[in-house]
This record gives C-alpha cells, structure tokens and sequence, in this order.
C-alpha cells in the first residue's frame, strides 16, 4: 500500500475540558456494559471496522476487516489506516480524511481498488466517521465488488451492440472523444514512425476513420428476413474484426471496430501512420466482405461504400470528424459504391460551397443580387441583330459574379428556380419593351428567356407569362421561350398543354442544346415548336477549316432542311469564326449566336448595336 504523502497527521493541541459531575454507581456501570456491547458488535460484525486516532493510526479492527485484507486483526494494530485502504493516493481524499481526524467535517465517502493478500483486486466502499462521544473515528470498508462487477455487466450491455457483440455508437463516440483529447508524444522530425514506436512513444497526434455502409442490405432483410440478415451482420463484424487486427501498423490494444446502427460500421484507427495506413485498411476490407459468405446454407455476397478520412487530431473535433466521414461515404456511394473514397477538402470546398448557395438562393433574389446580361442573335444573311438571349448572373456578396452554371442545377433542386424564373421572365421582357420604346423607328428585338422544366410543372407559367406580358406591354411574338431538349422530347400531359397555350398566345418556343438530347424527330411534329437551337458541338466541327468533320457538316445540313420542311427555323450556338459562320450561312442556318458577335453584355450595350452596322457575318 502506498504510504501518506505528508507523513503522519500530528495531534491536535490538548483541548480544555470543563469538569464534569462524578458519575454514579448505576451509571458507570451502565456505561461499563454498553462498552462491553459495543465491544462485541465491534469484534462479530461482519461489516469490516477499524478504530483510527486522531494521528491516523489504528488502535484495533475487527476480523472481518483482517478477512477482507487478508491478514489477521491484530496485525493491522498500529498500522497507518490511510496505506490500508489507500486514502493517500490523490491529494482530494486525503485532505478529506485528515479534515475528519482533526474533528473539521463530520464524515466522507469514497471508493477504492485493494489488493487481498494472495494477490486478487477487490472494490471497496470506505466510510470515515467520528464515533460518537470520542475523540477518535470509525474506519469502515464494505466490499462492493459484486456491485462493481454487476456495473460493468451492465455497462458492457449499454455499450455493446447485441447482434454483432461489437461495440456500439455510444461507446464509439466515448472512445472518439477521448482519442481527440489525447495529446501526441514529441518526435524529432528525422524520427520514422517505427523508431517512434520503438521508444515507447506511440503517440502520432493523428487520427482515421473508415465509415463503412453495406451496399444493398436491405435487399437481404427483405428477401431473407431479419433473421438471416443478423446474421449477415454479425458475420460481417467478424471479418472488420480480423482487418483491424491483421492491421500492419495495429499498435498495443488495435483499432475499435463499431457497428455504429442498421448497417453502418466504424474502424477507428488512434495514432494512424497517415492516409497509407487507412486505405491499405480500406482495401483490406473490401476484399474481405467481397469473399461470399455462408450462413446455415444460405450463400451471400455483398459489398461495401467506405468513407475514408485521415487527419491530425490537433484542432479536430467528433462531430467534424464524422461529418467529413459521412460526406465521404456519399461520395463513395454515389461513385458507384463497392469501393473507397478517400476525403477530399477540394470536393467538401464545392459541396459546401453549393449549400451555402443553396441556403442564401432565395432571399438572393429579394435583395436584388441578380441581373441580367443578354447576347445578341445575329441574322446569318445580313448580319443584323434580331433578338438576344437573356443569361442570369449572380453577384454574390461572398463569392462574387456566378455564371448560370453555379447556381441554376441548385435552384431547379430546391425550387428556388420558380421564382427566379419569374424574375428573369419580368426582368427580360421590361427591358425588351425599353428598347423598343427607346428605338421606336428600328425593327423591335425578340428576347428569348430560357425555362426550367420545373417551372412548368411547379407554377402556372401560362398564367405568369400572359401576365407579364399585359404589365410590360411586350408584344407575345417579340418573347421566345427556351427549353432543353431532354425537358421537350417526350413532354406530355401538363407541360405539352402549357406549351400548347403559350404558343396559342402567339410567344415562341426554341428547344435549346438540340441533338445531344433524346433526338427523337418524331415530336417535331407534334410540338408547338417554333425554333431550333444547334448545340455548340456540332458548330465546333467546323472550326478548322483545312480538316473539317464532313460528318458533322452532313448532320447540320440534315437538321437544316429537316426544320425547314416542318416550318421552323434553326439557330447555331457557339459560333466564334467567320469561316464557321460562312459555312452554316451556306447551309442554310438562319441565325448565329457566339463570340464571333458578341459575349453577353449589358442593356446599355445591346441599346447601342440597335440600329447600327451589322455585325460581321
């Protein structure tokens, strides 16, 4: 036992005691037999006792206390009560006892590990209190053992997962938390990870984490019942299990292997030797949950998505840690599962970039961030401009000017788009009309507004564009509707009749980016279409005049005369040279929209190519 830190506690200064009435005949020898009795309770008490002075020392103890310790009473005489039951071994209990010897406090309570004589541990709960009328304090010690061991039963219970036997998320998260708080041993920096070892440091500072998700389980709970599928599970942890501790760089104690819920599974890895370490494990896993497994006859395969992420622990916290894990699992998931994908910071830069776009889109459009940007529509014969086509920007407060690019996906996705759509739609048209009130003698601009397919199915775009169109006074022919390809081919119900309307009312409708979409030439004449936009693909094969792709010449002239036929006219995109310019003129293209015009500019540009020299053709 280990002995007191200050040495033994010195009496106190004899106290002046008031002189009491001499006691009767009757009463010392009342007081006489309650000595006698509390004498004999002392000695057969089966709770262990000892009798401590105010220095500390032992004046007797009872057998059950020379039982519990494994020596007899009268050994313990004159012995230090606090080496006994190790009171000295932190600086709180110690000052606790030594405030209840010098008569300061009237009891305290704690719990400590002993050591029996032959060597077994055993728990205790030890009480130190004055005894009544006397000077000195009751030492008695109650072994709690079986207490302490039921606590831990039930605790392995509260922490363990009962199908796999794995420790659960609860657990996970405790043993997560104190890997973080966990300082790293100092290392020279010429030091190599296995001299470190060597040293007995086994610190890194690092930390990784393999966030694993079974592909396809719930197909086997659904098919084969619960019953097979627990079994699946448990088989599975086995195999984690024996990955983590055939772990190369496994340090004394392994890497705590989790099932963290359904069929979600961790591997936490202390003190990993960097990402090597993680995705070697990564790999390890893979390999082995591909092995088929068989259960009472029932031969299985599965594979798993793992989120792979490796990084010092300095400055980390769970919740980060597993946030990245997560994102990283989803990118595995969504890059075709069966495999690992190691954290990227760049892809987690953009994704959560994208959701702070997505969380600031809509009031966005409140506070006035958008404006609008147009690109001339070039007539291929002359060279005038007839119309433009209105392009969205952003001007971020944080990140600056967006393209449509950045933001349009994430505003179809969360349905922002259906108000910015209006926005643009107003926008674009009141501007239209500017122009035409500005140059009242020169033939009046189209412009062509790009739609979302979202925006047909979420709101009543004939409704919003009738009304638009009667508030900024443009006239229905003067506004054309863009929609993609994919989003018009094989359009029915709702949207065919919204197109239907919108055509009725005299606007006109462009599919835009045609021929990399469905291509199905069949609902060309179905559709109130009333224009052709080429995708920039086919135009770009005209660039090189010494080796242009006769094909996609062949395929441009095709689509031409094919429109024609049906009445409507075609517009190249991502026209940028005179020589691609002059060729889809040949051809028969009637309108052209690229850099060789112009990039997308603003109101007061386009106001000032009103009326002016054709732009070159």
């Amino acid at each position: 036992m280990s002995g007191t830190p200050e040495g033994p506690v010195h009496p106190e200064p004899a106290e002046t005691h008031t002189a009491e009435p001499a006691l009767t005949e009757r009463d010392a020898g009342r007081r006489e037999a309650e000595l006698r009795d509390y004498r004999a309770a002392f000695r057969v008490a089966r709770l262990a006792m000892a009798l401590v002075d105010r220095d500390g020392v032992v004046v007797a103890a009872n057998d059950s206390l020379g039982a519990l310790l494994g020596t007899e009473a009268g050994a313990l005489r004159e012995q230090a009560a606090a080496d006994l039951v190790d009171l000295a071994s932190d600086g709180r209990t110690w000052h606790a006892y030594r405030e209840v010897l010098r008569g300061r406090r009237s009891r305290f309570r704690c719990t400590r590990r002993l050591k029996h004589a032959d060597g077994r541990s055993l728990w205790a709960e030890v009480t130190v209190a004055p005894v009544p009328g006397d000077r000195r304090v009751l030492l008695s010690i109650a072994d709690i053992s079986d207490r302490r061991e039921l606590q831990a039963r039930l605790r392995h219970l509260q922490m363990h997962d009962p199908v796999t036997r794995l420790p659960n998320r609860t657990l996970f998260f405790e043993r997560l938390a104190a890997a973080l708080e966990e300082p790293a041993a100092p290392r020279e920096p010429h030091e190599s990870y296995e001299s470190y070892e060597s040293y007995g440091y086994g610190r890194t500072g690092r930390i990784g984490l393999c966030y694993i998700d079974l592909d396809g389980f719930k197909a086997v709970n659904d098919t084969l019942g619960h019953r097979v599928g627990d079994r699946l599970l448990a088989a599975v942890a086995g195999r984690l299990t024996e990955c983590a501790d055939s772990d190369g760089y496994t340090r004394s104690g392994g890497h705590l292997v989790a099932r963290l819920g359904g069929d979600e599974f961790a591997i936490l890895v202390e003190d990993s030797t960097g990402t090597e370490q993680l995705t070697d494990l990564a790999r390890s896993v893979l390999d082995a949950l591909q092995e088929p497994f068989d259960l009472a006859g029932q031969r299985l395969s599965v594979s798993a998505s793992i989120g792979v992420v490796e990084r010092s622990g300095r400055g980390t916290t769970a919740t980060a840690l597993m946030q990245a894990a997560d994102t990283t699992l989803y990118w595995a998931k969504a890059d075709g599962k069966a495999r690992w994908t190691l954290f990227d910071p760049e892809r987690n830069a953009h994704r959560m970039t994208r959701q702070a776009l997505s969380s600031t889109l809509r009031p966005a459009v409140e506070d006035g961030e958008f404006a609008l940007e147009y690109q001339p529509l070039v007539d291929l014969a002359d060279g005038a401009v007839r119309g433009v086509e209105a392009l969205v920007r952003w001007h971020h407060p944080q990140f600056g000017p967006l393209p449509p690019n950045r933001f349009i996906g994430i505003a179809e996705e969360d349905g922002s788009i259906v108000e910015l759509g209006r926005w643009i739609l107003r926008t674009a048209c009141r501007q239209a009309r500017q122009w035409q009130k500005d140059h009242p003698r020169e033939r009046p601009l189209f412009v062509s507004v790009n739609v979302a397919v979202r925006q047909v199915w979420d709101s009543d775009l004939v409704a919003d564009v009738a009304g638009i169109l009667a508030e900024t006074g443009l006239a229905p022919h003067l506004l054309q509707l863009e929609l993609t390809e994919s989003a018009v081919m094989g359009s029915a119900g709702r949207p065919l009749q919204a197109l239907q309307a919108l055509s009725d009312m005299g606007v006109r409708i462009a599919i835009d980016d045609f021929g990399t979409g469905y291509s199905n030439l069949a609902y060309l004449s179905r559709l109130p279409v009333s224009v052709l936009k080429l995708d920039g693909s086919f135009v770009r094969g005209f660039q090189d005049e010494e080796h242009a792709n006769a094909a996609d010449e062949l395929i441009v002239e095709a689509l031409v005369r094919l429109a024609h036929r049906l009445g409507l006219t075609v517009t190249a995109e991502c026209v940028e040279t005179a020589g691609q310019a002059s060729r889809l003129r040949r051809i028969g293209c009637d309108t052209g929209q690229g850099w060789l015009y112009s990039r997308a500019v603003t109101p007061e540009r386009i106001a000032e190519l009103i009326g002016t020299e054709p732009l070159p053709a």
